[in-house]
């Protein structure tokens, strides 16, 4: 494992060139306090950093310090930055992505996935703890209680522990600029005890909630369904509130491997997976993207143009289960009604301690060890819906009329 770089000295100044996201920002803040005025920050998309390396390495003064921060250079510019190094340059590159712990093969890179606690990191809390060993920031509870949000939302910990803090600082991020979420974020972490919204903070994310939640259901709608690689893919159009969207969708159809949400004005991808057997990262990574195992993203290139537009433009959405069943509910004793885009019928019913299915009042022949997994099956090749009462309630009668 690569060490961090000591060779900053008091008073030199510093370049930061980090992710235009969440957690990126949230390195840019920290510098900020860190080094006020002393550091320049630019903020990148994937595509825009090896743009601003090359300008950095063409431009800057020798002696100023380049910090990288939750993204990763390519090859060419990896190798620039060796020479830049090896010529006596600052460099420190921090990042968190798998698809990155090559970097740790020279001095001035230190990826780490995991940290000490095998807690997964985020750029932020890698930035943090790197400015804590060397004595360029203060710690506080509130600086403290802010780096661990932010950890929490790009990892995905927020969702398995409730943590609608975190969630509502990303909300807040999208909700104005990044300047003024930087200055907002600077002044409470210097002159709060804690980390907490204002009153108008939470007002405004009360209401932008509400918008977020209206835009959700009609995007649950919108989904289609492509098979790739032996894995199941919902598709939706989207250029807004992705984590948020990626996430209701896998549970709403958990039946999927993962979610692709498509930017066509921006050509962009977003991969988004609930489920911990998949990693969107590889994924991702097969279209010249990158990113965790729950969240990735990639330029929309050719082929994927084809298989997630193209090849699905012609197909039928989803169709959600149906809502506040009091009859027609997962593993009732008397089966769960289900029905297809041809009007088959499908009954999912126990027996022995199994469970069968009926297509259209026949048997079909696989058993199932529990409801999920034929309910699964089911979802993934007849992209069946539950049925509402009514129709359940129909079914039973005319099941009794024909014995």
């Amino acid at each position: 494992m690569a060490s961090t770089d000591t060779r900053s000295e008091v008073n030199e100044m510093y370049k930061l060139l980090s992710h235009n996201d969440l957690d990126g920002v949230g390195c840019g803040i920290l510098a900020k306090i860190a080094f006020d005025n002393q550091v320049q920050v630019r903020y990148n998309s994937i595509g825009s950093l090896n743009r601003e390396v090359e300008y950095f390495l063409e431009n800057d003064q020798n002696d100023t310090f380049l910090l990288i921060t939750d993204l990763s250079v390519n090859e060419e510019n990896e190798k620039k930055l060796q020479t830049f190094y090896q010529g006596g340059g600052k460099v420190q590159l921090l990042d968190h992505h798998k698809t990155a712990l090559h970097f740790n093969e020279y001095e001035w890179g230190s990826v780490k996935v995991e940290d000490e606690q095998n807690r997964l990191t985020s750029a932020t809390s890698l930035l943090y703890q790197y400015l804590l060993s060397n004595n360029h920031i203060t710690p506080s509870k509130a600086i403290d209680e802010f780096v661990e949000l932010v950890r929490q939302y790009d990892t995905w910990e927020w969702e398995r522990n409730n943590n609608l803090q975190a969630k509502r600082l990303n909300t807040l991020f999208f909700l104005i600029s990044i300047d003024e979420f930087v200055d907002k974020m600077i002044n409470k972490l210097s002159s709060d005890e804690h980390f907490e919204f204002d009153t108008f903070e939470k007002q405004i994310l009360e209401m932008e909630e509400q918008k977020i939640e209206r835009y959700i259901n009609r995007k649950k709608r919108q989904v289609t369904q492509v098979e790739l690689n032996n894995k199941y893919a919902g598709v939706v159009y989207a250029e807004s509130y992705h984590s948020e969207l990626g996430n209701e969708l896998g549970k709403e159809y958990p039946h999927l491997d993962y979610i692709v949400i498509l930017n066509i004005s921006g050509k962009r991808m977003g991969f988004r997976t609930i489920h911990d057997d998949v990693d969107v990262s590889e994924i991702a990574g097969y279209y010249g993207g990158g990113g965790h195992e729950k969240a990735s993203g990639a330029t929309m290139t050719d082929e994927a143009f084809k298989q997630f537009v193209i090849e699905t433009f012609q197909q039928e959405h989803l169709r959600e289960d149906a809502k506040r069943n009091r009859f027609n509910q997962k593993q009732s004793s008397f089966g769960t009604l289900y029905r297809n885009q041809k009007n088959d019928k499908f009954l999912i019913y126990p027996t022995n301690e199994k469970w069968k299915v009926e297509r259209n009042n026949h048997d079909m022949e696989q058993i199932y060890t529990n409801f999920e997994d034929a309910e699964r099956f089911l979802k993934r090749n007849e992209q069946v819906w539950m049925e509402r009462d009514d129709a359940f309630v129909q079914y039973l009668m005319e099941q009794v009329k024909g014995q």
